[in-house]
């Protein structure tokens, strides 16, 4: 069967630079789905898209579609004919549906079947439709109209070319009459373009001044932009997602050096960054140090014969916009930072937990429990909690939201704040998500903590729990962000007492009743997933779960050591063994002894099960309250063997009560070596 290639282009107005290719993976998607329902096979496939058009090429595509049968099932034999052998109406009806005889119709089977053979059509009067269907399903939010067109898409249609191999195909989609005429460059090359073939389309189009391909388009623009940031001595801040935006705004990219005028590097860098990354889509340049440098990239979707036209005109466009930045920074170093607080008293955080001011009261008493107990200062913690959402009433952060904490920070160094309270300004949002940067000081650890603390309980405390997808106070990245702080930080903080402090600072405001355990569980149980993508078993989280230990940190470093345990060759048999104590003294009657009376043995394998364990509770006992975890579990592997032997030789329900109860007390000694570390008997 013969084999073209298919080249589909369509030409619009300018596309929404953020959404070009969600676009174009979608057209690319409904095109490939709709040949697949057809039944028509190609070689590769690939998806172009620049502002003013969308494009793919298929290699290879099925000139015909392939001829097919389809079987149609009637009604049983037995409800098909009558005793006579008749037909009734339901096989007359079944081969009339079927638009034949009912001689036609097979009989051979349990049910009356007719085979339909259905010939295939050419590809060429099948791609209309597949096509116009791929761009109706595009995922586009809001369509528009244009002229007194009725026909609906994200931007206004200009052209449309569709061939297959060397034919047009004849068809009109989205009020555009396709051909092979493609438009090049808006500038450079406003005439239309001829393509030649579908697999010349990139080589017409770059000789009409259009890069196509997305690809190449981001590429030249990383490499090129990289280039002249060294050149100047620098190295350019290339988000991803700018640099997307970016090659979705132009056809031909031409980056182009521009400048600022130094007085403005007295503003925080990060102003400045936000504001010409978010609002002209400019690469700034940071030096050796990290430091912003007075020039910028902007790329050019012209390749100017004066290009410096085009820098003059951006440096004027940025400077409004810096100089913005700089009115705000100077109107509020006019006062001290912690005067802000005044405002944020009428600053509601939450209807039923008071203004924003009262939530970093609460945060400042929090931070000032918390710091001491991790090795930080509480005076300092204190200070930095009560300063902590002051820069949230501050002109710099009213412009530029994503400043909150980042201008709390140079705010705090220009009144003299030490160094670490300043910092913590900032690393209260720490970690801002999933692998991201933790707090560098102490005291930005226990601000971070206690902000969290404090709205995980306050939120739980008055009934607002999240719900499947739903989490508006950000509850769940709160309390990963607590433990990965205290883990990740090595800071052994008990979080029992910490959340029941955190919950008296509320007072009435709260349902107090239970709100710690809740608050708690939610905490730990995050952990479980994060467990889970580190590749540790869930019956390992399940095995410390289960002792509820306090502090994260410690939690983590009993998981750490039944992982490791597990991989020993002794740790199957004594999960079992532990899963059949614990069982057995679930079901003990009557209170088990407190003691070991070596009295009441009367088999060697029970003196030499009690000698282990009293020469395996020396060693462990030191290991547990260093926290040596590893090396205990390591140690209580050797009773495997003496655990073996005992349960080999000995009857634990005697009939004689004393020794029945002592065999207990016994397994129970054994059973709480174990517990030390973790339920081992979860892991069975």
């Amino acid at each position: 069967m013969s084999a073209q290639d298919f080249l589909v282009e369509l030409g619009t107005e300018e596309l929404p630079p953020k959404a070009l290719n969600t676009l174009a993976e979608a057209f690319l998607a409904g095109i490939e789905k709709g040949l697949q329902s057809a039944g028509l096979s190609f070689a590769s496939k690939q998806v172009y898209a620049a502002p003013r058009r969308l494009a793919v090429l298929l290699t290879q595509l099925q000139s015909q579609q392939p001829d097919r049968s389809i079987n149609l099932d009637g009604p049983p034999r037995q409800a098909a004919f009558d005793a006579e052998g008749n037909p009734t109406q339901a096989a007359l009806g079944f081969a009339k549906k079927c638009g034949v005889e009912l001689s036609e119709i097979d009989q051979s089977g349990p049910k009356l079947r007719y085979t339909q053979s259905i010939q295939g059509k050419p590809t060429s009067s099948l791609l209309p439709t597949i096509v116009e269907d791929s761009l109706n399903d595009l995922p586009i939010p809001k369509r528009m109209r244009w002229a007194a067109r009725k026909e609906e898409f994200v931007r206004p249609t200009q052209w449309l070319v569709m061939l297959l191999g060397d034919q047009v195909i004849d068809c009109t989609i989205l009020a555009q009459k396709a051909g092979r005429d493609s438009r090049g460059h808006r500038f450079h090359h406003p005439q239309s373009v001829r393509i030649t073939s579908p697999a010349n389309y990139l080589n017409d189009l770059r000789a009409a001044y259009v890069l196509a391909d997305a690809n190449e388009r981001r590429e030249l623009i990383s490499k090129r932009t990289a280039e002249l940031a060294t050149q100047q001595e620098g190295t350019a801040i290339m988000p991803a997602d700018l640099l997307d935006e970016v090659t979705a705004l132009v056809e031909w990219p031409v980056p182009l050096v521009c400048s600022f005028e130094e007085r403005f590097l007295d503003v925080p860098q990060e102003a400045l960054i936000t504001t010409m990354q978010d609002n002209q889509k400019y690469f700034c340049l940071l030096d050796v140090d990290g430091k912003l440098l007075p020039r910028f990239i902007t790329v050019a979707n012209i390749e100017s014969k004066d290009p410096q036209q085009i820098i003059a005109g951006n440096e004027k466009v940025v400077r409004p916009r810096l100089t913005d930045a700089e009115f705000f920074f100077k109107q509020d170093k006019k006062q001290k930072l912690e005067q802000f607080n005044l405002r944020l008293q009428n600053v509601v955080f939450q209807e039923k937990l008071g203004s924003v001011y009262d939530k970093a009261e609460r945060v400042s008493k929090l931070a000032a429990f918390i710091a001491p107990r991790i090795g930080g200062d509480a005076q300092r913690a204190a200070r930095a909690g009560l300063l902590s959402k002051c820069d949230l009433a501050t002109e710099m952060v009213g412009e530029f939201p994503e400043m909150q904490g980042v201008a709390g920070y140079y705010y705090a160094l220009n009144d003299g704040e030490p160094e670490d309270v300043a910092l913590a300004l900032n690393e209260q949002y720490m970690p801002r998500g999933a692998g991201a940067e933790l707090p560098s000081t102490l005291t930005g650890a226990a601000v971070a903590i206690a902000d969290k603390l404090d709205t995980l309980v306050g939120i739980f405390g008055i009934g607002m729990l999240p719900t499947g997808s739903k989490d508006p106070y950000a509850l769940r990245r709160a309390a990963l962000g607590v433990l990965r702080i205290l883990i990740d930080k090595q800071l052994d903080l008990d979080l029992i007492e910490t959340v029941a402090f955190a919950v008296k600072a509320f007072g009435a405001r709260v349902k107090a009743a239970g709100l710690a355990d809740q608050v708690l569980e939610f905490i730990f149980d995050r952990l479980r997933a994060r467990y889970e993508d580190e590749g540790v078993d869930v019956a390992t989280y399940l095995s410390v779960r289960a002792l509820k230990p306090g502090s994260a940190l410690d939690f983590d470093q009993r998981v750490q050591a039944v992982q490791k345990f597990r991989q020993l060759p002794e740790a199957a048999a004594l999960a079992a063994v532990n899963k059949r104590v614990s069982n057995l003294l679930s079901k003990a009657e009557g209170n088990i002894p407190s003691t070991v009376e070596a009295k009441y043995f009367d088999n060697a394998n029970e003196f030499s099960l009690y000698s282990a364990i009293q020469q395996a509770d020396q060693a462990v006992q030191p290991m547990a309250a260093a926290r040596q975890y590893n090396e205990s579990l390591a140690r209580l592997a050797a009773l495997r063997e003496p655990v073996d032997a005992f349960f080999e030789a000995v009857m634990v329900n005697a009939e004689d009560a004393k020794v029945r109860a002592n065999r207990y007390a016994l397994l129970a000694r054994l059973r709480g070596l174990f517990l030390g570390v973790a339920d081992i008997s979860l892991l069975g």
